[in-house]
């Protein structure tokens, strides 16, 4: 891996990749509706000579760089799609579209993948094997990690390792965060209807109230956190929704209440899932009400492959310092539905810092006021190529061992 090299070409596109990040900042595109951003994609990729799939998993672009030689594939990934919230921001790129936003970065990781696409494009002639750069749809919403892999986006030629990463606000601008095993949440959401018998607010006796039931649920439902799971284990319910009544002196028939648990392992998950319809069940039964309990599944934690983490390390190492590679000891709650391509090949998902108070850039993810440094759109690139060089210059090592002997 040419460290230097690497490096100069990613700064000589820093102003590009501005251009294009603040372009799609300005457009921003909900899950399965990204047109814009994914023809911008596919242009720039066919500009550089790819194979170009588009409409990969409805809204999705695949670009293949074939390397000379035979060897591995590696697959790169960035989501596209934006958030349905309002930017507050004043920015000469804020949102054109009132009521959407780029407020979790995902214009930055299309463009820093643009970037590595560049980077590369100049090795073709060296690489033993191929790179699939997948720029993806609906991470937000939908999982369109999930519908693009039906799509076949891990075929012809198969994958072998997946990489991916996020704009980082809790880590300083220009450094990197690894971790190995768990590094994000396994999501799910639930909602549930308590049926009551309606009244009277002045005659309770005659009623059966929902809200004094689903009060009592929603209390329970935290001592499945603090008695029933380990407590080094990280695991959260947290309620963000409960309706009930519509009037200050009538007791309501029903209440509905709808919230999320997140686990970081697939067995927890499960007995998450149990416990709570067990509490539900045991409080209605005990004060005469019924309940409807919907449990949805969706993204699996992200369990970061040993060796592909410290691959992501030794090169962010390698282009960045050791100074600016940090180890992350505590998986974030957060989901991501980069976990799908884990399910199915080895992967790694770093993060990339982006904080920087000198710049008022200090806002968390989803905030109305997010912005990024956009300084680390050349690191990231430069980080995204050198993982791609050292890992097919393993493979290509590995072939001429074999050749040898």
């Amino acid at each position: 891996m040419d460290r230097e090299k690497i490096l100069e070409r990613a700064e000589e596109l820093k102003e590009e990749l501005i251009s294009i990040r603040r372009d799609i900042h300005a457009y921003p595109e909900v899950g399965l509706q990204e047109e814009r951003t994914s023809k911008i994609v596919a242009q720039k990729l066919r500009q550089l000579g790819y194979k170009v799939q588009t409409k990969v998993g409805i809204t999705g672009v695949v670009g293949l760089l074939e390397g000379r030689y035979p060897g591995k594939t590696i697959l790169l990934r960035a989501d596209m799609d934006c958030l349905k919230m309002m930017e507050l921001n004043q920015h000469i790129y804020k949102s054109k579209h009132d009521g959407l936003m780029h407020a979790c970065g995902h214009d930055a990781h299309t463009a820093w993948l643009i970037g590595a696409a560049m980077i590369l494009a100049s090795y073709k002639d060296q690489l033993y094997g191929n790179v699939k750069f997948v720029f993806q749809p609906a991470e937000e919403t939908d999982g369109g990690a999930k519908r693009m892999i039906a799509d076949g986006v891990l075929k012809n030629p198969d994958v072998d390792i997946a990489l991916a990463a996020h704009v980082w606000p809790s880590i300083e601008s220009g450094k990197i965060g690894i971790k190995t095993g768990t590094m994000m949440a396994a999501l799910n959401n639930f909602k549930v209807t308590v049926y009551g018998k309606g009244g009277h607010g002045a005659e309770p006796h005659f009623c059966i109230d929902p809200i004094s039931v689903s009060c009592q649920i929603y209390m329970a439902l935290q001592t499945i956190i603090s008695r029933r799971i380990n407590p080094v284990e990280p695991a959260v319910i947290s309620i963000g929704e409960f309706h009930g009544g519509a009037a200050h002196n009538v007791i309501p028939d029903k209440v509905i209440m709808e919230g999320t648990v997140r686990t970081t392992t697939e067995e927890s998950r499960k007995k998450i899932h149990q416990m709570i319809e067990t509490i539900i069940k045991g409080i209605t039964e005990a004060h005469g009400a019924s309940y409807s309990l919907e449990y949805n599944e969706d993204y699996s934690p992200v369990i970061n492959d040993e060796e592909i983490t410290k691959l992501v390390e030794e090169v962010g190492i390698s282009i960045l310092g050791e100074k600016n590679v940090l180890n992350i000891q505590e998986p974030t709650m957060g989901g991501e539905d980069f976990a799908y391509f884990q399910q199915k090949v080895p992967g790694a998902f770093f993060v990339v810092g982006t904080n920087n108070p000198h710049k008022g850039i200090d806002k968390p993810l989803h905030s109305p006021y997010f912005d990024i440094d956009e300084d680390i759109l050349p690191i990231a690139s430069a980080v995204f190529a050198g993982c791609v060089l050292q890992y097919l210059n393993k493979m290509k090592n590995s072939l001429n061992e074999g050749v040898e002997q």
